[in-house]
């Protein structure tokens, strides 16, 4: 059976050879062949089958090997199993919605996850990464931008994975590891963050005591092609504070400037 080349497609004509393939196809295309073992293995979750299958038909034609579930408890399960390299986490499940799922995947994992809901409101989006999510997409999305941004959180997660120990940061009285998501604190104790944290704190500590703009900071962290939404260095530098302030109302570290962003301070 033919299936549509995506890679050089215009956003409407991949929605459309994406609505023809999902028409004719009966279950998974018959000449996909199975993903060799060094591909990135991308898990979706989500309770709508159709979704589902044109989702995972957009992501095997882009060369990922994917396996789905359709709640978030088979998700749990197949994270512990499959170890994908990132999650696509639909919000509105029966039983256990998409956040508390996120809940338990940071309680274990580091994986990236990006949110994929029709909830596109700025309060869902907020609450979605206030739990960890790495992205935040709302239904519905052109393909073309779901790839872009599943290529982008894949390609950050991969560059701090293949880093060299030398990128290990001390400022501050903090030793941040990014290789291992976690940062030990001037009282000894040891944090755990998500691969985003990772990369804010790493950005900052490496230009400590410079102010960084909101935008450097998203062109540092999310990269040069990454819009962001409102409030969405806010809300990981909140996220930052009660893993590494004493105080996070009242923090030492990561201070705000007040109309331009943020500064590191060591002392």
């Amino acid at each position: 059976m033919h299936t549509p080349s995506l890679s050089h497609s215009t956003p409407a004509s991949l929605a459309s050879d994406l609505r023809r393939w999902y028409n004719a196809a009966d279950g998974e295309p018959a000449d996909l062949a199975e993903s060799p073992q060094d591909k990135m293995r991308i898990l979706v979750v989500d309770d709508d089958p159709p979704s589902v299958k044109m989702t995972s038909f957009l992501l095997r034609e882009e060369g990922y090997e994917v396996v789905s579930a359709s709640n978030g408890r088979e998700a749990l399960q197949l994270l512990e199993k499959e170890r994908p390299d990132l999650v696509l986490l639909d919000v509105m499940m029966p039983g256990i919605d998409g956040f508390e799922t996120l809940r338990q995947i940071r309680a274990r994992h580091s994986v990236p996850v990006i949110f994929l809901s029709a909830k596109g409101e700025t309060v869902d989006r907020v609450a979605g990464l206030e739990l960890g999510a790495d992205d935040y997409l709302a239904k519905p999305f052109e393909p073309s931008e779901l790839l872009a941004r599943v290529k982008a959180v894949l390609r950050r997660t991969e560059a701090y994975a293949m880093g060299d120990p030398s990128d290990r940061i001390e400022a501050g009285g903090i030793r941040l590891d990014p290789l291992t998501n976690r940062a030990e604190l001037p009282s000894g104790r040891v944090v755990d963050l998500t691969p985003i944290e990772t990369r804010l704190l790493h950005c900052v500590m490496r230009n400590a005591g410079r102010v960084l703009t909101h935008d450097q900071l998203l062109n540092n962290v999310w990269g040069p092609n990454y819009g962001g939404y409102p409030n969405q260095i806010a809300v990981y530098v909140r996220r930052l504070r009660t893993k590494i302030e004493e105080d996070p109302d009242n923090p030492t570290h990561l201070v705000t400037v007040r109309g331009v962003g943020y500064r590191f301070e060591v002392d």
